[in-house]
């Protein structure tokens, strides 16, 4: 088939969080099996478009308003795939729109307020850029709200009988529900689409436009990111005002677990580490404990378990529990048990203060208030339990990587982390982290008491535990034939003969 992915993010070129991960690590595997994979992100300022080729002449996108709006596009091909399977990926270049820094806002404009504006050109640029390069998609992969009003222009302006796309289906992934594209709604007008799909194809919100669920009334299919997570987003509690459509959509919508770039995050071949380490010798990870003791000014010591964090710092990673003032029980975890905790991560301006509090008052707390990919791989080698109390958690990639290197996750049972760990059995021995149901401070303080417990008394199961994390298998190439299956039921609602 021929897939086209359409995303304000990928790697190695523009990442805030998974999603970036997400997109470039299915569309490799997707290549692999042999479809034509093609991704289309913006070109922000951040991205050096001397590296990358131009091709010729403008392109224009006509948008309400009476506006057309020029961009360059430029082109190259994702690192990773290879002549036989190459992911070619596209930039849509408009200074204007896209040529500051930062991907949906910065340090003075959190949420920029031309974002409507920004994303839905994206959007309908991504059918110009077909018609530029005469390639015309089976698929249109949409992700998160940034893209998801990209099916509603397939929907209602694109497809129609003897059109270029009159047999492409679209699927809109949900990466976090908790991000909607919520704007006022005179931002219509831009989109060059009638008020009547205003309102039948689901932006209306309250008097304001719902670029999301606009997406998920006008796809073919819709998925999130783990099957936990898709039926926990179809209740109150965590559908964010969208469960209602979701449950309306039940019969379309698919919960197909993340997988992880086995190429990438694998300690047998992890050139970011001391050392690489496999299950049937483990000896490596002690390097890496040993070199993360150093990196964070930590006293050397084997002996006592390394707690790891790397993280966005915001409320749905359950920080507010975890580091709030006077409340949070990260400063009992400390001063009362006997471990070291390390964190990295951005986020919240309380929370990285916070945080800098604590590393200056606690000798086995330290903290790094920034993002490094290297000193990511490191705390994933080098810790001994990986914390993740999260409020909400579509996928998580992190436990994933914790699991196959080594280190057990401790997590609040929700989410795509109810599909990937099994909580400890003292009885049995058996599970690979430990769990809990509640996000409060003291349910964060004993599971991390438990853990820490096993860890001294039951050093036998924490091995055995470690073990069974490093055989599971997280590879993307099972999640990528449930997408494949996923088009092709879209494509067989409509009538479209299969292409495989």
């Amino acid at each position: 088939m021929k897939i086209l992915m359409i995303s304000s993010e990928t790697v190695p070129w523009a990442k805030t969080g998974g999603l970036a991960d997400v997109v470039s690590a299915l569309s490799i595997t997707l290549a692999k099996s042999g479809h034509d994979v093609r991704i289309v992100i913006p070109r922000y300022y951040s991205i050096d478009k001397t590296k990358l080729e131009q091709l010729p002449g403008e392109m224009g996108t006509p948008m309400g308003e009476g506006v057309e709006e020029w961009s360059a596009v430029y082109t190259t091909t994702m690192p990773g795939t290879t002549k036989e399977n190459p992911v070619k990926v596209y930039f849509i270049d408009h200074e204007i729109f896209f040529g500051r820094d930062g991907i949906y806002g910065n340090s003075n404009q959190t949420d920029f307020v031309d974002n409507p504006r920004r994303f839905t050109f994206f959007c309908y640029a991504a059918f110009q850029l077909c018609r530029k390069i005469k390639w015309f998609p089976d698929v249109l992969h949409a992700h998160d709200w940034p893209a998801a009003v990209a099916p509603v222009y397939l929907k209602f302006a694109e497809r129609f009988p003897g059109s270029d796309f009159e047999n492409t289906v679209s699927v809109l992934t949900i990466h976090n529900l908790g991000y909607q594209g919520i704007y006022h709604k005179d931002n219509f007008n831009y989109s060059g689409l009638g008020w009547d799909v205003f309102y039948k194809g689901g932006f209306e919100d309250f008097k304001m436009m719902n670029m999301l669920k606009a997406g998920l009334y006008s796809s073919d299919k819709i998925n999130t990111v783990s099957p936990n997570y898709a039926e926990e987003t179809k209740t109150q509690a965590l559908g964010f005002r969208l469960d209602g459509v979701l449950r309306y959509r039940s019969s379309d919508y698919y919960g197909i677990l993340n997988g992880i770039d086995s190429d990438l995050w694998n300690p047998e071949k992890d050139t970011n580490i001391p050392q690489t380490y496999s299950k049937k010798d483990i000896s490596g990870k002690a390097k890496a404990k040993e070199a993360l003791q150093k990196e964070f000014g930590l006293a050397r010591d084997a002996n006592v378990p390394i707690i790891g964090m790397i993280t966005r710092l915001t409320d749905q990673k359950g920080l507010g529990e975890l580091f709030g003032p006077a409340y949070g029980s990260a400063w009992s975890i400390c001063r009362d048990m006997d471990l070291q905790m390390v964190i990295l991560g951005t986020g919240e301006k309380w929370c990285e203060n916070e945080i800098l509090s604590l590393a200056s008052r606690l000798s086995n707390f330290k903290a790094k208030i920034n993002y490094s990919e290297k000193l990511s791989h490191l705390i994933e080698a080098g810790s001994d339990f990986f914390l993740m109390p999260s409020l909400y958690e579509p996928c998580g990639l992190n436990q994933m990587y914790s699991l196959v290197y080594g280190t057990i996750p401790i997590v609040r049972s929700t989410g795509g982390l109810v599909d990937t760990v099994e909580n400890f059995n003292e009885k049995t021995g058996e599970g690979t982290g430990f769990m809990f149901d509640h996000l409060t401070p003291s349910s964060i303080y004993n599971t991390v008491g438990w853990a820490v417990w096993a860890w001294y008394n039951r050093r036998k199961d924490i091995e055995k535990m470690r073990i069974r994390g490093m055989s599971k298998n997280f590879s993307w190439e099972s999640s990528a034939q449930n997408y494949v299956e996923m088009y092709e039921a879209a494509r067989k609602d409509r009538g479209i003969t299969s292409v495989l």
